[in-house]
């Protein structure tokens, strides 16, 4: 083979490249800069060691689950050593059993989704038999001892009851879910089939994070979870208004701490239009932390959710890990209403192997600890706990109930039954069921999955639910849950080596949520006040009105409520440019002009704080400063965050992360920190000024002016994906008029002295101006004024 032929040189670089792709990796999975801070960190949870191992060998690390000895070690090398002499061999290629690890060969690995176990969801959902469905309960709950849950059998001190005093399959239906797949990783067939499905019988289906297409609103098509981190794609104000549930993803399913990514190849028309960017460009989606660096941020997108859309619930979805407890409680106190424990086992098909496994522990470990920390804390009454991976039967779902789940999110398993076979080539758009594939001809031909199957396996699995609970003597859900006492370890020797206690811990309260709503101390009395006024121009936009207040750093989120209000009368497309002015002096809080739809402007005379003008769609925000100028700052951090249309004008600087995932605003500021147009997709951001470094990572749209007098500029860009080119050149005249056009509109709305000198000197300063474009861009989008 090639790979034989390479000479030593070639050899050892292609082996050092792989090594240090792997490496920064993982490193910025982590979000570690340096190999220094890596090294002997213990970034890793250590399951099923001892202590003294732990303590001998990993001393840094924690330990979550006390268990196996140097001897049970030494045991399993030995094995493994002799069946490398006494086994045949995997093939002529293979002298030795390479396993099955992460491919699924018989007599290796465990795989919880092995053809066995898929054949036997297709055939109970297609047969509707409830035969088929035992044949399934039998091959999942005799598996063995392979996941935490297998270690526990029930024995309840209950006597059992009836299952005619059950409550009813209807009743259980609504506490489940399935969990977050996009529109673009999945068909629109699959997407819709698995919605209409959760719908009919109550329960709830997860957008993911991907859009909506607003003809499934207020239909039976509609999702009515809908996902968002305020940088995700088609986060708009209508889309937020549609949802019965806003969840926040934190955990990344089977990739946490990176951000998800979507090939060219599957972002069709659709998906582009759904996303707000073009067809045929990969789309990356920034990592969580990018927005949320503590629990205040969270409180902050929390508060805004709740503004936008004040009669859905508010999730965050959690990887389990050690120290999940503390982070719930946190959660709880930011005002969530509902916190979704994500284990390790579930995830996307289309994972790279260096995330699919390792990433993120069992949910049973989670689930317990945040379950009792609530507790502990006095908070449990007010949020709601769901399990997330790898749940199949009804004794998955009854064991994650007892440790403390109220509710179930299925994710691959919901792809099984619509026809998924498991082959995981999601990345590759060749899907040969048509599920996770944007090929027209692929999905046509050989998608068949449909809504009755959906309904056949959740009927299965709320009967099998139902029959467990009538052998320990439970009437309803609600009495079950939390009662981890009735989980024993099994009578086993291989169990007994391992110490449950942590999970099998119960502490004293109550073990539901008490309240349907969190309610935030803060009840944004400022922007209800506006409301009332501004309510006469939303119901009568032929009457536009003008108002006036005086804002401080306490009023948050300012123009979300009234955003929210106009897209649930008008949908995104709002009201007509400027039906709503509101002129505001002060000091604004945090989020001003989150979600902006147009036809409000909001002008303010002062500075904003950071979020200025998140998730915006419309409308414009003005903002002017009397220290105006790269030197002095008019607006926060992550400003424009997710914005997917309008017009922001800050005559000033702003922060770090300016425009991260911009995918349609107009922006035009003074200067700018580190990280600005991170993650672009869309839009036009004019910078007058300084920029920090890392401009331009991950941009794949839109386009940014530079004007960069010092000559500076050129080592603060990150030509990975972009290109810096001059428009001081006959090719540049395009781009020269359209810029000249918005600084005098800019000049207008802010009269801005540093853009007054650029004008009159224009000729010369548009040498010092450089534009930013991704380099697979062919054509400029200067028509970009979406929503002013």
């Amino acid at each position: 083979s090639k790979v034989l032929n390479l000479n030593c040189h070639d050899a050892l670089k292609s082996v050092h490249t792989a090594l240090n792709g792997g490496l920064l990796k993982i490193m910025s999975k982590m979000g570690i800069a340096t190999i220094a801070s890596y090294r002997n960190s213990g970034l890793f949870d250590v399951l099923g060691l001892s202590k003294d191992i732990v303590k001998d060998c990993f001393n840094s690390s924690h330990c979550a689950l006390d268990g196996l000895t140097y001897d049970d070690i030494e045991q399993k090398f030995t094995s493994y050593h002799k069946a490398a002499f006494t086994e045949n061999g995997f093939s002529k290629i293979f002298p030795l059993n390479i396993g099955g690890f992460y491919k699924f060969y018989h007599a290796s690995e465990h795989h919880d989704f092995s053809p066995a176990v898929i054949h036997a969801i297709h055939k109970c959902v297609d047969s509707g038999k409830t035969e088929d469905f035992n044949v399934l309960r039998d091959l999942v709950n005799k598996r063995g001892l392979k996941f935490i849950r297998d270690f526990f059998d029930l024995k309840s001190p209950r006597k059992p009851i009836s299952i005619d005093e059950v409550e009813p399959k209807e009743e259980i239906f609504k506490r489940f879910a399935s969990a977050a797949m996009s529109l673009g990783s999945i068909s629109p067939e699959a997407h819709e089939t698995i919605a209409i499905a959760m719908n009919r019988i109550g329960a709830q289906s997860n957008s993911g994070e991907g859009g909506e297409d607003k003809s499934r609103f207020d239909t039976q098509r509609v999702s009515k979870i809908k996902q968002v981190a305020s940088g995700r794609f088609g986060v708009t104000p209508a889309y937020l208004r549609s949802a019965e549930e806003i969840q926040i993803k934190v955990a990344q399913g089977a990739k946490p701490g990176e951000g998800g990514q979507l090939p060219g190849h599957k972002v069709t028309p659709l998906i582009g239009k759904l996303r707000h960017t073009v067809p045929g460009v990969t789309l990356i989606s920034p990592p969580p932390h990018h927005d949320i660096y503590s629990i205040e941020d969270l409180a902050q997108l929390i508060f805004d959710m709740k503004q936008v859309n004040t009669k859905a619930r508010v999730a965050v979805k959690l990887v389990s890990t050690i120290g999940v407890g503390t982070i719930a409680a946190g959660v709880a106190k930011a005002y969530a209403d509902k916190i979704i424990i994500s284990g390790g086992d579930g995830g996307t098909g289309a994972a790279p192997l260096t995330s699919i496994k390792f990433a993120g522990n069992p949910w049973e470990l989670g689930l317990s600890e945040a379950h009792n920390a609530l507790k502990v804390n006095n908070l449990r009454g007010l949020v709601e706990l769901q399990a997330d991976g790898g749940l199949k039967t009804g004794l998955d779902v009854v064991k994650a109930a007892l440790l403390g789940a109220e509710s179930f999110a299925f994710g691959t398993g919901v792809l099984t039954i619509v026809g998924c076979k498991m082959l995981r080539i999601c990345h590759v758009n060749k899907c040969s069921v048509g599920i996770a594939t944007q090929n027209e001809k692929l999905r046509e031909e050989f998608f068949k999955g449909h809504v009755d199957q959906i309904i056949n396996y959740f009927t299965f699995l709320a009967e099998d639910i139902r029959s467990i609970m009538a052998s320990l003597g439970f009437k309803t859900m609600e009495e079950m849950i939390g009662q981890s006492d009735i989980l024993k370890v099994k009578n086993d020797k291989f169990a007994q080596k391992f110490d449950f206690s942590s999970i099998l811990h119960k502490e004293n309260g109550v073990n539901t949520h008490q309240q349907k709503f969190n309610d935030p101390f803060d009840d944004n009395a400022f922007e209800q006040d506006v409301l009332k006024e501004v309510m006469v121009a939303i119901q009568h936009p032929e009457h536009p009105i003008k108002i006036e207040r005086q804002i401080t750093n306490l009023h948050r989120s300012f123009g979300a409520r009234i955003s929210g209000e106009i897209a649930q009368y008008y949908g995104d497309e709002g009201l007509k440019t400027d039906t709503i002015k509101i002129k505001l002096s002060g000091i604004a809080g945090q989020a001003l002009g989150a979600f902006l739809i147009p036809g409000v402007s909001i002008y303010l005379d002062g500075v904003a704080n950071d979020y200025l003008c998140k998730g915006m769609h419309g409308g414009k925000v003005i903002i002017t400063s009397k220290n105006e100028g790269e030197k002095y700052a008019a607006g926060g951090n992550t400003c424009l965050y997710g914005a997917t249309g309008g017009k922001l004008y800050v005559s000033g600087a702003v922060g770090e992360r300016f425009a991260v995932r911009n995918s349609g605003a107009l922006a035009v500021v003074e200067g700018t920190g580190d990280n600005a147009c991170e993650y672009m997709t869309g839009g036009v951001v004019v910078i007058l000024g300084r920029t920090g470094i890392n401009f331009g990572a991950g941009m794949t749209g839109g386009i940014s002016f530079v004007y960069d007098e010092d000559h500076v500029f050129v080592e603060n860009v990150n030509r990975e994906l972009v290109e810096a080119d001059r428009i001081d050149t006959d090719e540049g005249d395009e781009a020269k008029h359209y810029l000249k056009k918005l600084l005098k509109d800019y000049v207008v709305e802010t009269g801005s002295q540093k853009a007054k000198e650029l004008l009159e000197n224009f000729r010369v300063e548009v040498r010092n101006f450089w534009l930013i474009k991704p380099k697979n861009l062919t054509k400029l989008p200067l028509n970009v004024e979406k929503g002013d």
